[in-house]
């Protein structure tokens, strides 16, 4: 499904060395040594090597000392609230885990002041509701969304490793897949030391009421193309981690229709069924320049046009919507065939005849 999209990436990561100084005293408990270690050490890239053992910190790279230095990709709140501790997790091989053993290898130092921080903000405002979410920052949703989606990514390829081991034979990955797990990566770091995006973000998050769902949680993602969305409580959020803004822009005339109108589930799941077919059709590899100084390190998107008269996203495939937009509305046994009966107004609950939003009150769900 996924295109190959190669491209030479812009990523320059620093490589001034560890002072012996701030080695020496790195193990003292002080919130004053940690990030003055972090400003000096090398942004940290795991692709370089493919060094996804469980003795070193998915984050920083560093030297783990116990086999008890991991996290959780689902934080304990958000699985205990839904008990999804033991529902079955499919991961790409088929393979099938359940929600606490996808677990992530986290130096103690790293989830004290970055993890658990960013997961008590979280959870206040996603057990608030819908509008303690929407005032959040955007920073912040990213960094949660791409802690998951990164740890599952993790998971993937430690599995993919340990596959091919067995084998015999040496583990490989695309390169367009490693240029943007290796921008995803940098970016998370944002959550241990100072980084400053300039010019347009490069993600795309958008947040939305959804009504009847205070009891259900919903989660996808889609590793190859960094796609993202979650029901739960109240609300619903959906994310493209690396499109720079772009399909958001492309949907711009349906969310202006939508408003902050609540969501039926039905409507909800067909506004991920649409982001996540553009964000397959979306055709460029997005570039970064990545500058670090000794205080922050700055991230610029680069102009997504380029030097292609090409439009931003391929062709929308009435069938091959309908496909994806059947995979999320499985909980209502909707079939292709009547997703597309007429190709050309394929079925909605977003919006009517005319092609105005349809409110939620006025959901009927065929029988």
């Amino acid at each position: 499904m996924p295109k190959n999209r190669i491209n030479n990436p812009v990523c320059h990561f620093d490589i001034r060395p560890v002072s012996p100084f701030i080695k020496e005293n790195l193990s003292q408990d002080s919130e004053q040594f940690f990030y003055i270690w972090l400003m000096v050490q090398a942004l940290y890239n795991p692709f370089k090597t493919f060094e996804f053992s469980d003795q070193f910190c998915f984050l920083t790279g560093a030297k783990l000392h116990a086999v008890d230095e991991q996290i959780s990709v689902f934080p304990c709140w958000l699985m205990q609230r839904y008990e999804l501790e033991d529902k079955p997790f499919k991961l790409l091989d088929e393979s099938i885990t359940s929600y606490n053993q996808l677990k992530i290898p986290c130096a103690t130092d790293v989830a004290d002041k970055g993890i658990e921080p960013l997961e008590e903000s979280i959870q206040l405002a996603f057990m608030e509701g819908y509008q303690a979410v929407k005032k959040m920052p955007s920073i912040t949703l990213f960094q949660w969304m791409a802690k998951l989606v990164y740890g599952v990514i993790f998971n993937e390829i430690r599995i993919g490793i340990r596959q091919q081991k067995t084998a015999g034979e040496q583990f490989t990955i695309s390169q367009s897949l490693v240029h943007k797990f290796t921008n995803l990566h940098l970016m998370l770091q944002s959550l241990i030391r100072p980084v400053e995006f300039e010019g347009n973000l490069p993600w795309t998050i958008h947040v939305v009421p959804v009504s009847h769902s205070a009891d259900l949680f919903s989660y996808r993602d889609e590793v190859n193309t960094l796609t993202f969305c979650l029901r739960m409580n109240d609300f619903g959020i959906i994310a493209c981690l690396q499109d720079n803004g772009a399909n958001k822009i492309y949907h711009q005339d349906l969310l202006d229709k939508i408003k902050d109108a609540p969501l039926h589930p039905i409507q909800f799941e067909e506004l991920c069924g649409r982001f996540f077919y553009s964000n397959y059709l979306f055709n460029r590899l997005p570039e970064y320049t990545i500058m670090p100084t000794e205080h922050v390190t700055y991230i610029d998107a680069m102009p997504l046009q380029g030097i292609s008269n090409k439009p931003l996203f391929d062709s929308w495939q009435t069938k091959t919507y309908g496909q994806v937009l059947a995979n999320f509305w499985k909980a209502w046994n909707i079939l292709l065939f009547d997703i597309i009966k007429d190709p050309d107004k394929p079925m909605s609950f977003l919006l009517d005849e005319k092609g105005e939003f349809k409110p939620s009150s006025t959901i009927e769900i065929p029988s």
